[in-house]
């Protein structure tokens, strides 16, 4: 089965950012430069906080525009980036409609999100989760 992350319920998310930390950590690193996921305030603590992360577009527009194809779109959503083919260019980081693509400015390539769910697990207020997603086969209909 597919799945993406998703804002289950930004009203229960309390800007902790323990979700950004678990995904630097993911990759070894403490610290917010490695995430794939930003939390930040929607314009002081009592209008509440914004989840920026990859929502798994179908046809997604920076894979689109990568001129190398090194973001590939993934089954069901979204994109795999290969990291051999990447030139650093940065269309993809611009062309996301969402902002969701950040920049690691060590590697001068994106940093995407991979949909593993190690964030989820330090939402202990259930604000993100990893959701199914129903994707069908190609010819089968249900």
């Amino acid at each position: 089965m597919v799945k993406k992350l998703a804002a289950l319920d930004v009203n229960k998310c309390i800007g902790c950012m323990e979700c950004m930390f678990a995904c630097s950590r993911r990759v070894g690193r403490g610290g917010f430069d490695k995430s794939a996921i930003r939390v930040r305030s929607a314009g002081g603590i009592e209008r509440g906080f914004v989840i920026i992360v990859c929502r798994a577009c179908e046809n997604p527009p920076c894979a689109r525009v990568c001129p190398t194809g090194a973001l590939r779109e993934r089954k069901g959503g979204g994109v795999i980036l290969d990291d051999d083919n990447c030139i650093g260019c940065g269309f993809c980081a611009q062309s996301c409609i969402l902002g969701a693509i950040f920049w690691d400015y060590e590697k001068d390539k994106p940093i995407l999100c991979k949909y593993c769910g190690e964030c989820e697990e330090y939402c202990v207020h259930n604000a993100i989760g990893v959701v199914e997603l129903n994707v069908e086969e190609p010819g089968v209909r249900k």
